[in-house]
């Protein structure tokens, strides 16, 4: 389990406040991670079932963490996380083992444990975002959930896994409508 950092957007709007507009992406005023950011967290077990959900602006939170995840997660689980210190209070409050890596790189793994499958992820997910030159914040859980199928089809464009998208898709009932996802504001 980890977490990366997308730069806050709200691209296609016309009138954007608290802020002047950047250009064609562009950087964020602050160094570092700040408020200017949106946390994603991904989770991703050995069998590559992935989560990835928007937590909020700026740092991760025990607190966002156990919204996010805490039902999915039980004290037999073990996690392996960086070394940010919101993962380990976590996983004292659960009772659950956790192995913790540093980002400078040098020990990679602890025997069988290690975050290298989360931080690949990251990576293509982050490519496939940046092919779109950036998404609206508002809809990046949509892009997360998009780019999950994509990664348990394993980007395949065939006419049988299209086909089976179709029909897995229409299974699932869906109360959303163009004019609520075009209305809806960037909330946690």
């Amino acid at each position: 389990m980890d977490e990366t950092y997308f730069l806050y957007s709200e691209k296609g709007q016309r009138k954007i406040k608290d802020r002047k507009p950047r250009k064609r992406g562009g950087s964020a005023k602050k160094r570092g991670i700040s408020n200017e950011q949106v946390c994603v967290l991904v989770a991703r077990d050995r069998e590559k079932m992935a989560f990835s959900k928007t937590l909020g602006m700026g740092r991760l939170t025990k607190e966002q963490l156990d919204k996010a995840i805490g039902h999915k997660l039980s004290n037999e689980n073990v996690l392996c996380t960086d070394s940010w210190r919101a993962f380990k209070t976590y996983a004292a409050e659960k009772g659950m083992d956790i192995y913790q890596f540093k980002s400078d790189g040098k020990v990679r793994t602890k025997g069988l444990y290690h975050i290298q499958n989360v931080n690949n992820y990251h990576r293509r997910l982050k490519g496939w975002i940046q092919r779109f030159n950036g998404v609206a914040t508002k809809y990046l859980n949509n892009y997360l959930a998009w780019f999950q199928v994509l990664e348990s089809i394993q980007h395949q464009r065939n006419p049988i896994t299209m086909n089976d998208l179709v029909i897995k898709g229409n299974l699932i009932q869906n109360m959303e409508t163009h004019d609520t996802l075009r209305l809806s504001k960037f909330t946690i």
